[in-house]
């Protein structure tokens, strides 16, 4: 039996219990956490934003040990340290087929399939976005587990799993931020962290961090941003105001309203990029003019996983850690138990701090 951080249906409180997990079976791994974060998705899950089957142990942003494989696994075996990867791609349906792994079809085929059991009455457990890390121990498909490289510490390199990836991916694959460019984050939560860590190890001369939360200040300086602004109506004024009037070459958007979407887009200059990262529900509807479209020529974009491959870039950014140049521990503001996960939801909801780190 392993400790779990269950959610026994849509939008009910998270209980800490007992599960059972089975033995790995073919291609597939039992891995013992080091550490989980918490991420804005993990509460998109809990309160029905996003589909997940319930009941279900939540949780995909971790990193741990190896302690049993199933037959068939030959790239880890007991003893690796490894990242989890919530959205393993299958490599053979059409996007896949387009290089473009981020988008599988196939993806999130293992949060519908049980995975696991409750203790006390046998009852079936889906695992939250196919990982369900909010437990001590998991059991995951093997494409689901990334070696990480030496010299990242296994607690913060649960980070590495959605945030840094997502963060990183924004700013190089999507905004496709240059040295010397203007950006503007929308969020400074943890992948807005991210973000602005990204923007700089990207080269970004001014890089402006907007919340509004101003307690957020000293944190949003402390990852990179030259510049904070607290959001208002007039955001969008005050970001053109401090690029020369012009706006930022780029946005990236983390929050995952339409007001704020609308604002970061209107934030750039004619012909700037935004990458909208932050989810939002069907009801956050964003409207544009066809003049607008087509006087400023701006660029809006998804982004889904950083529109990160993340077996080719986990090992960039753990290049980046080793070297100083990504600051993991930077990101994490509150380090908890698994009974401290719904205060954090509650943070993020409130927009308070940037990523609570769950450590076993």
């Amino acid at each position: 039996m392993v400790r779990a951080a269950v959610l026994p249906e849509v939008n009910a409180p998270l209980v800490v219990t007992d599960i059972e997990l089975p033995q790995p079976g073919p291609g597939q791994v039992r891995v013992k956490l080091a550490a989980a974060g918490v991420c804005h998705s993990d509460l998109s899950l809990s309160n029905g934003t996003l589909r997940q089957p319930v009941p279900a142990v939540l949780g995909h942003e971790g990193a741990g040990t190896v302690v049993e494989v199933g037959e068939g696994v030959a790239h880890v075996a007991v003893g690796d340290r490894v990242v989890l990867n919530w959205a393993p791609a299958c490599g053979s349906c059409h996007f896949c087929g387009l290089a473009e792994p981020w988008l599988c079809a196939n993806a999130g085929a293992a949060a519908a399939a049980p995975y696991a059991t409750l203790a006390v009455d046998g009852s079936e457990l889906y695992p939250g976005l196919g990982t369900a890390v909010f437990a001590e121990e998991t059991v995951v498909a093997a494409s689901a587990v990334l070696p990480l490289p030496e010299g990242v510490p296994l607690g913060d390199a649960a980070l590495l799993g959605c945030a840094v990836l997502t963060g990183y991916g924004a700013v190089h694959h999507v905004a496709g931020v240059r040295p010397g460019e203007s950006v503007a984050v929308y969020g400074v939560g943890g992948v807005g962290l991210a973000v602005l860590q990204s923007a700089r190890i990207a080269g970004a001369d001014r890089i402006i961090a907007v919340d509004v939360a101003p307690g957020k200040e000293e944190l949003a300086r402390a990852a990179g941003a030259t510049d904070f602004v607290v959001a208002g109506e007039d955001t969008a004024k005050r970001v053109r105001k401090l690029t020369g009037g012009y706006g930022a070459d780029a946005a990236v958007e983390c929050v995952g309203r339409a007001d704020t979407i609308r604002t970061a887009w209107s934030s750039t200059r004619r012909g700037g990029r935004t990458a909208v990262v932050g989810i939002g529900g069907q009801d956050q509807q964003v409207a544009f003019t066809a003049l607008e479209l087509f006087y400023f020529g701006r660029t809006l974009s998804g982004c889904v996983y950083g529109n990160c491959d993340p077996a080719k870039d986990l090992p960039v950014l753990a290049g980046h850690a080793r070297e100083g140049r990504l600051d993991l521990s930077a990101l994490v503001t509150d380090r908890i138990g698994l009974d401290g996960i719904p205060d954090a939801f509650e943070a993020m909801t409130a927009g308070r701090g940037g990523r609570a780190l769950v450590v076993f």
